[in-house]
């Protein structure tokens, strides 16, 4: 989705000609939760003019009480005109990066946490960090009083059409919406599990593909809604199918075009790219936290489900956590497919681009690509393959982060206190709680 940059002329024009009535300004907190403050639209020129002010001691992670006013910089180039109507007039848009009263970028921000990263690759000689995601989610139906049931809405399959997808209007209805937002739309289709969806969409600059990511959200829970559905972007909401993830397709970019194609390398593969890989593979174990944040990831992270759960690359076998598509030249990419769509992306994205330019700067040389399934390999093999697994609960992940000085500064100080802290406590919430199964496997038997 190209950002066309606007003035402020032009957008005060936008706001009068089309009846704007209010005006919401996003961001994200450290969880990946969207907020937004919304305004009406007699304060656009304080908007316009960095002026606006909102208590950060009231959003989870950013600031202790004593120090809470914060200023939101609205990113012009977000403006959005939100495609259903108000009864109180139209609502504009405004995604914002967060500042300090005194001016410089507030530590907190994930947004600018990952423009600090972006800073740290332009040092290295690269333009531009583009991902292209694949994000899925399940629709659940909701009852006569709007509460979400486990109810799917649908029995269909891979690449299914209806009648047995009756998400089929539902997920056409978002396509349409997005499209109308700007969104270049390259597949959407049912996947593997029951009630399960994927929509993608053109890659961009690493901000505007985090942004996406977001709106795309905010979308599809929107448009579920009104067909009475509940979509989640849960990454393990039913045991025994498929969870959802969120594929990640990087690469990176000179001046001279793709920096990960060389006709002449191996794979057609540049040095960088494999440098990049290997950074990615090194520093796997550590970013698992922050890609896979919640306890429920890890029910996804499981043999079986065609999510990876083994450190590994390959060409084209898709058992790995990365895997190298097909195409070449401008569309020479490495996917990584263990991110799930409850990440926060701009943290997740922060991490992944300063695990590559670890390996970039180290030249660091990925172990050799493993083209068969790793799922059927017994544990010797795995170890004769140099293959580890990734953590298997967060609170494993948690103390790999805690390891790893690169992904510790990927993060910056503020941002990785305040993140693990809230890890922590939800894992010591998960642990205390008796589970159905736990009651099922030992009441009687005990």
């Amino acid at each position: 989705m190209a950002k066309k940059a606007k003035t402020v002329e032009e957008i005060r024009q936008i706001a009068d000609e089309e009846n704007v009535r209010f005006l919401r300004l996003m961001f994200t907190d450290i969880m990946g939760t969207i907020k937004n403050v919304e305004v009406p639209v007699s304060q656009l020129d304080k908007v316009l003019d960095n002026k606006m002010m909102f208590d950060g001691s009231s959003i989870e992670g950013f600031v202790r009480i004593e120090e809470s006013d914060m200023y939101l910089y609205p990113d012009l180039s977000t403006w959005m005109i939100f495609p259903w109507e108000s009864d109180h007039g139209k609502v504009a848009r405004l995604i914002c990066d967060i500042y300090n009263p005194d001016g410089t970028p507030f530590a907190g921000d994930p947004r600018g946490n990952l423009k600090r990263a972006l800073n740290d690759m332009k040092k290295l000689g690269f333009s531009s960090f583009n991902l292209g995601p694949e994000p899925e989610f399940f629709l659940f139906k909701l009852d006569e009083d709007g509460e979400i049931t486990l109810d799917l809405n649908d029995r269909g399959g891979y690449f299914d059409f209806a009648p047995t997808d009756l998400g089929e209007n539902c997920r056409r209805d978002i396509v349409l919406e997005l499209e109308s937002l700007g969104f270049e739309v390259e597949a959407s289709h049912h996947e593997v599990a029951p009630g399960q969806h994927e929509i993608d969409f053109k890659y961009a600059d690493v901000v505007d593909a985090c942004d996406n990511i977001q709106t795309f959200k905010l979308v599809v829970k929107t448009i579920a809604r009104k067909h009475g559905l509940h979509a989640t972007f849960m990454p393990k909401p039913l045991f025994g199918i498929n969870g959802s993830g969120m594929h990640c397709n990087m690469s990176l970019f000179t001046e001279e075009g793709n920096a990960f194609y060389d006709e002449d390398g191996e794979m057609e593969l540049s040095k960088t790219a494999y440098h990049f890989l290997g950074g990615l593979l090194k520093h796997a174990r550590s970013y698992t936290a922050v890609c896979n944040p919640t306890v429920n990831s890890y029910k996804r992270l499981v043999p079986g489900y065609e999510a990876p759960v083994y450190v590994a690359w390959s060409g084209h076998n898709r058992s790995p956590l990365v895997r190298v598509p097909e195409s070449r030249g401008l569309s020479t990419r490495l996917e990584l497919r263990s991110v799930d769509p409850s990440a926060n992306p701009y943290l997740a994205m922060a991490v992944l681009l300063q695990a590559g330019l670890d390996g970039i700067r180290n030249e660091l040389t990925p172990p050799p690509a493993v083209d068969r399934n790793i799922y059927v390999m017994n544990e010797e093999e795995r170890e004769a393959a140099q293959i580890q697994d990734l953590p298997s609960t967060i609170h494993n992940a948690i103390k790999e982060l805690r390891k790893d000085p690169v992904m510790i500064d990927a993060l910056g100080q503020h941002i990785y206190s305040n993140f693990v802290e809230a890890k922590r406590m939800e894992w010591a919430a998960f642990r205390q709680t008796v589970s159905e199964w736990e009651r099922e496997q030992y009441l009687e038997l005990y």
